[in-house]
Formats: C-alpha cells, structure tokens, sequence
C-alpha cells in the first residue's frame, strides 16, 4: 500500500493510502462476505475513510491511522498468499497486535502474518494454528524448553495447543508415546456417590483431553493406541514412582495440585520426554488453605534453565468473544471487592469450592 500526504489543514496533516489488490486474489477475500472484513477495520479506525473502487482501496486520515490500515491489508494479503482465509477474529488479531507493536506495548518481533500462518497440526480436514502472538510464544517455548508452563484464563488454548503439539511430536516420532493427566481433585471428594467402577468415576474429569484427542486424530485409531499404551490418559495420582521416558506428557488443570504433588509430578522427567503443565492460577479447587501447587511451583523454578512460563491473558481467549470479556469482569470484581474467583477468600476453614 502506498502512503502520501495529503492537503494541510490547520487540524492536523492528513495522509493518503492506496492498495492495489491483485487480480488473482478475489475482492471478496480481502473484503469479506458483504463487506464484514471491511467493516472490522472501519471500525477499528472510525476517524479515517475507506473507500473501494474496483481492486483498488484508498485510506484517508491521521497518518498513523492510515499507517496501520496500510498494514493490515499488506498483513492480509500475505496470509491470503498461503492459501488461508481471512476471517473476522483474525482481522481484529492482526489490527490489535499491529497496535500493541504500534504503542510499545509489544516488542514486535512477530507479524500478524507470521502467527496466523503458523501450521501445527493439520487432521480431519482442518489445521491447527496459534491465534494470538502469546499462542504463538507458547507453541515455540514448547519447541525450545523441556518443561513448559502455559498459565492463563479459560479459552486461551493452554491444553489444546499443547495437545497439538504432542500429536505432533508422536507422528514425527520425536517421542514415542503421549501422556496425559490431570489431577481428580473434584472426583475426590465425591468418588463414594458416583455409580460404576474407580475408573468410570474418574473418567468425566479426563473426558476433556479425549474430546481434544478426538479433533486431532482418527477417532477409529485412539483405542487402538491407547490399549498399545502409545496414547495414555489417567489421573495424576496414576503417574506416582514412575519414570516417563521417550515422552510427550501434559499435566492439565495443575492449579488443582498440591504443592507435593506437582514436585512428584515434575521429578517423572525422563530421558527425551517433554513436559508441558497447564492451569488458570485463578480457577482452584483445592480446599480453602491447601496451597496450589501450580502458584507456588512459579516462585521456586523462575527463571531456571530449560524452564519456561508462558503466561497467556484475556486478550488470547480464543473463544466467543464474550468469555474474555467476562474474565476481565471478575478481574475488575476480585480486585475492587478483594476476593477471589467471586467469593470471600480463605480464612483457615477448609470447604470444598466447586467450579
């Protein structure tokens, strides 16, 4: 997109854009389906008119405004290159983190582009990507470090991405099995009123990493390699006194481990494994008084070679737009009422707090 000034005017200086957008590339991909792309990025700058005429966009505004528009549509067309779509969520991604870079408030080292056409994993018809520049970050800290934390809210695809990547490694054969785990804490307090066997009483507090099991792989396959132990989920007390090599192992919902049980956990580490540990710090279950060992493990491996915490915000949920919204509200909520998760902190009375 070309920039030029345009007329003063005793306000302020005005700037003109133009983009040219290539005949192989139909407007309707850069413009969206009855202009919705369009209308993101109009909103995103009410102050600076857009307008289009055959294949050819025009901006006209603030400089800095007509900068970043002039961006976003050369972002556009090179993610448009790879043969991806654009899509609304993505539009609004890539204006955000142009801002943020913009202001200063990122260090800018990774374009829009470059996150959004980031292939994980490509299964059933559909590839995995990271969404956000912190999704990104986090693909490529478990790239690079042995034992990766991924910290943050509902909806910012801690375990999801996590889960990618282990099916990754094991169809690459960079590992040999993947293990998946989570801590039963809220089975543990009801197991004697649940029907059926321990297993079947477990077994709805796992069912979240099957479903993400069952987007990535050939549902057909995943009992096969579960009963060759390739593919192994259980809770976190299943994995005490062993050794995990040759292995991709996610430890899912640790904001629910005890302080022991997260160094249990840690001290599986085999030879050529890898351990990713995901939870929402503001999300415990574990009875009032019982320190999370997910909350505690950050003060103790900070900062340790081969250790890394990826801390993920609102501002990467992946979701319907209304849950970040909704975990800045009770961010709001807890620091101006001073509690925690919507009800009063601990005072030394252990009672069970469901989610």
């Amino acid at each position: 997109m070309t920039q030029t000034p345009t007329a003063h005017t005793p306000a302020q200086e005005q700037a003109r854009a133009q983009f040219t957008v290539p005949a192989q590339h139909p407007m309707v991909t850069v413009l969206g389906s009855g202009d919705s792309l369009l209308r993101v990025i109009e909103k995103a700058f009410p102050a600076a008119d857009i307008h289009v005429r055959g294949n050819e966009i025009s901006a006209v505004g603030d400089p800095a405004d007509v900068a970043l528009i002039s961006r976003v549509f050369d972002e556009m067309m090179l993610v448009l290159r790879t043969g991806q779509p654009m899509t609304e969520d993505a539009v609004e991604r890539s204006i955000a983190m142009l801002k943020a870079s913009e202001n200063g408030e990122s260090d800018g080292q990774e374009t829009p582009a470059e996150v959004l056409t980031q292939n994980i994993l490509s299964s059933r018809g559909r590839t995995i990507r990271p969404k956000t520049l912190n999704q990104k970050r986090y693909v490529d800290a478990i790239d690079k470090h042995t034992i990766v934390f991924g910290i943050g809210p509902a909806g910012t695809g801690k375990t999801y991405l996590a889960m990618a990547k282990a099916v990754q490694a094991l169809q690459s054969k960079q590992v040999n099995r993947i293990i998946l785990t989570r801590p039963a804490v809220e089975a543990g307090e009801r197991l004697g009123f649940l029907p059926g066997t321990l297993y079947e009483k477990i077994d709805p507090y796992l069912r979240p990493l099957y479903d993400a099991l069952h987007d990535m792989l050939d549902p057909d396959s995943i009992p096969r390699l579960m009963a060759a132990g390739t593919i192994e989920v259980a809770p976190l007390a299943y994995m005490r006194g062993r050794t995990l090599n040759d292995a991709f192992i996610i430890l899912d919902e640790a904001q629910n481990t005890s302080p022991e049980q997260m160094k249990m956990f840690l001290t599986r580490l085999g030879f050529e494994s890898k351990i990713v540990i995901t939870g929402d710090v503001t999300q415990v279950d574990l009875p009032d008084g019982t320190k999370s060992g997910l909350r505690q493990v950050q003060e103790i491996l900070e900062g340790l070679d081969d250790v890394h915490f990826s801390r993920l915000s609102s501002q990467d949920v992946v979701r319907h737009k209304l849950v970040g919204r909704i975990v800045d509200a009770y961010e709001q909520y807890d620091t101006k009422h001073g509690t925690q998760n919507g009800g009063h902190k601990s005072r030394g009375k252990s009672v069970h707090k469901g989610k």
